[in-house]
């Protein structure tokens, strides 16, 4: 097995996780980048490379176990140990309770929460088997939340119920695994992101971009890389980030 450390970015989109994948790609980790579409992350791990950046991009539905078993498994054979964690899996599809199927609720849980489960899991149980010197940060496990994580609101049911059951993992993980060296936080992302969704859906919203009022990938990515690297005796569990100008 070759001697990289890895980091897995689980929902390497184009924006917010292609941006926390360049940022760890450059701190010098060998970036394992998944999606259910292969084709879709060609450009990113292209880009990776364009910046001297080792990246590995895998096919990779998150909300099977068979998959996440072999995924997990194939990074650890053949490109190197996975130190670092990122669920970055959104599921954000508002639905009014009157007209929400349970076949997309339960989906929604599926994406946003349960996939935490598997692949938190599975990573976790890789990193309290490695052979290190006691006290030794064995590795970090971070999952995206957002503002849903905190309050329901309305039309957003079934993503407020999946974001606040990722959170409640979140902070078990933290208080069963801290001990043994793996550090487990939890982002809230409270605002809206320099996508090309908020972009062409929300116009006004992305106007504001000017005055830095929606908030930068790469400097969430920069807030991730800051949570791998603090030291035990001052971890971060729950780190808040918003514009200046959002309301909380």
């Amino acid at each position: 097995m070759a001697s990289t450390k890895a980091a897995l970015i689980v929902g390497a989109g184009d924006a917010t996780g292609g941006a926390i994948a360049r940022r760890f790609a450059r701190g010098g980790y060998a970036t394992c980048v998944t999606r259910r579409t292969l084709e879709k992350l060609q450009p990113l791990v292209a880009q990776i490379a364009s910046e001297g950046g080792r990246a590995h991009a895998f096919a990779s539905d998150a909300r099977k176990e068979e998959e996440v078993v072999a995924l997990v498994e194939q990074i650890e054979s053949t490109v190197g140990p996975i130190e670092v964690l990122v669920f970055n899996i959104g599921a954000n599809v508002p639905e009014s309770i009157l007209t929400e199927t349970a076949r997309k609720y339960f989906k929604v849980w599926e994406m946003a929460c349960f996939s935490g489960f598997l692949n938190g899991r599975e990573v976790a149980r890789r990193m309290v088997a490695r052979e290190l010197p006691e006290g030794e940060h064995r590795g970090t496990i971070i999952f995206t939340g957002a503002t849903a994580s905190l309050r329901g609101g309305a039309n957003f049911g079934a993503f407020s119920g999946a974001k606040m059951a990722l959170r409640a993992l979140a902070q078990s993980m933290a208080r069963e695994l801290g001990p043994r060296g793996i550090h487990v936080a939890h982002s809230i992302i409270d605002g809206a992101i320099d996508t090309e969704f908020i972009r062409t859906n929300f116009p006004e919203r992305y106007a504001l971009k000017a005055q830095d009022g929606i908030l930068n990938p790469e400097h969430i990515a920069d807030a991730y890389w800051m949570l791998h690297s603090q030291p035990r005796d001052a971890w971060t569990h729950e780190l808040d980030l918003r514009p200046w100008s959002e309301k909380f």
